[in-house]
C-alpha cells in the first residue's frame, strides 16, 4: 500500500486546489489524511458549492486541526509527504518559525523534521517583505513554495485547467504520478 499524502486546506482564498488535489489522489487510488483549518472550512463555504461533509469523504482519514495527538502529528507515523492548498500566511508563519500550535502546522513540522516534501501553495498577493521573508525562511528548512500561479502554455480553456496544472505540478513534486499537467515538450 502507497503511503498516504497528507492535504491541509487552510483559509486562504483557492480552497479549490486543496478539493481538486483530494479528488485526483482518490481518483488515482493514492491514500489521503485530511487536515482542514477552521478558516479553510468557512472559506469553502465561500468559495464553492462543494460541503464539507463532501470534502472530508474524499480523504481517507480526515483528523481534527486540534488534535496535536493525531498520527500524523509523530514522526514514527510514515508518510509520503505534505502538501497545504492553499496555504494562508498564518500557516506559512507557523511553520517558518516552528510555532506548531495545531496540528496542520505541527503535521508540516513533522514532514520537514522526517525529510519529507511539503509543498505550500501559498495564497496571498500583493506580498510585503515580511511574507517573503517567511517564505525564505520555510524554503531553508526545506519547504517547497509553491503558490498557484496560472500558466499559459498549454493554452487553458477553463479556470479548471488553470487549478489542474497547479494541482498536478504540486503532485509532481511528491512524486505522484498524474495525469493533470500537459507536459512541456517544446514549442
Amino acid at each position: 500500500m502507497a503511503l498516504p499524502l497528507v492535504i491541509g486546506i487552510t483559509g486562504a482564498s483557492g480552497v479549490v486546489h486543496g478539493v481538486e488535489l483530494l479528488k485526483a489522489l482518490k481518483r488515482l487510488g493514492h491514500p489521503s489524511h485530511l487536515i482542514i483549518s477552521e478558516m479553510g472550512a468557512r472559506t469553502l463555504a465561500i468559495e464553492s458549492d462543494v460541503g464539507l461533509e463532501e470534502v472530508r469523504a474524499l480523504a481517507d482519514v480526515v483528523h481534527n486541526v486540534k488534535d496535536l495527538a493525531a498520527a500524523v502529528s509523530g514522526g514514527s507515523f510514515r508518510t509520503r509527504g505534505m502538501i497545504i492548498a492553499p496555504c494562508s500566511i498564518k500557516t506559512l508563519s507557523g511553520i517558518a518559525t516552528g510555532f506548531s500550535h495545531n496540528l496542520m502546522i505541527r503535521a508540516a513540522d513533522v514532514t520537514l523534521k522526517e525529510r519529507r516534501p511539503l509543498v505550500l501553495m501559498v495564497r496571498e498577493t500583493p506580498l510585503h517583505l515580511g511574507h517573503l521573508r517567511l517564505m525564505t525562511q520555510a524554503t531553508e528548512i526545506g519547504a517547497v513554495i509553491m503558490p498557484p500561479m496560472p500558466a499559459f502554455y498549454h493554452r487553458p480553456a477553463t479556470i479548471m485547467e488553470l487549478v489542474h496544472q497547479s494541482v498536478g505540478r504540486a503532485l509532481d513534486h511528491v512524486g505522484i504520478d498524474n495525469d493533470l499537467v500537459d507536459r512541456w515538450s517544446g514549442p
